[in-house]
């Protein structure tokens, strides 16, 4: 097998002498695509659009690939470790700017993991944690899939691929759509909790009124 790699040529790199930093670099583009569809079905479920499909499916598969983007996310790190290109130890994977290669870029990468961390454990400790707090957190999704993008863009070596740029394109269309028309329908219930709340006036019969105040309407 490493006799093969090494017959495979990568502008002038064999891929056999960094095939961890090719490893890594697909295992994270996986991880985003999957976490972005993660994302675009958790906020199907939450805006009503995924009633198209059969009961159950939607959180089915929000909860599949948000397990699938963890595991690819969890190559992604690992295989950084013995990559002799940009020699990651495991201070650099978990600790904000404390790589020397691209800190800024990384740092949004570490944010993100440990954002996705937070979700993941409410969302196992959910039947145990009051449903405000369980939501609270899990809204920090959207902040893990943006800090996922920005880390993709800094430190993306293929982000220039044509073929990635459509994908890009259409994932990050589809994410902030369905962001926006989510905001929107929560402030049209929150709109409507309020008009329902307002105290109604009831009508007023002549003949509750008493004979002066008769008069004085008259006048």
């Amino acid at each position: 097998m490493t006799f093969l790699l090494g017959q495979i040529d990568v502008g002038g790199v064999q891929v056999v002498d960094q095939i961890w930093w090719f490893t890594s670099r697909a295992a994270g583009i996986v991880a985003w695509v999957l976490l972005s569809a993660s994302v675009i079905a958790g906020m199907s479920i939450a805006t009503k659009d995924s009633r198209v499909l059969p009961a159950g499916w939607p959180l089915d598969l929000h909860r599949f690939l948000s397990l699938l983007s963890l595991i690819f996310l969890g190559v992604h790190l690992v295989a950084l470790v013995p990559d002799n290109f940009v020699h990651f130890g495991w201070a650099e994977l978990f600790v904000p700017m404390a790589s020397t290669w691209q800190p800024g870029a990384v740092a949004w990468g570490i944010v993100g993991f440990w954002l996705v961390v937070a979700v993941q454990a409410t969302s196992l400790l959910r039947a145990r944690l009051p449903r405000r707090v369980w939501r609270t957190v899990h809204m920090l999704s959207f902040v893990v899939w943006l800090s996922a993008t920005v880390h993709l863009f800094m430190a993306g070596t293929d982000v220039a691929h044509p073929v990635f740029r459509v994908t890009q394109a259409v994932v990050i269309a589809s994410v902030s759509g369905l962001f926006v028309r989510r905001i929107v329908m929560a402030r049209r219930r929150t709109t409507s909790a309020v008009v329902r709340t307002l105290p109604v006036e009831e009508p007023v019969h002549v003949d509750q009124v008493d004979t002066g105040e008769r008069r004085e309407l008259r006048a």
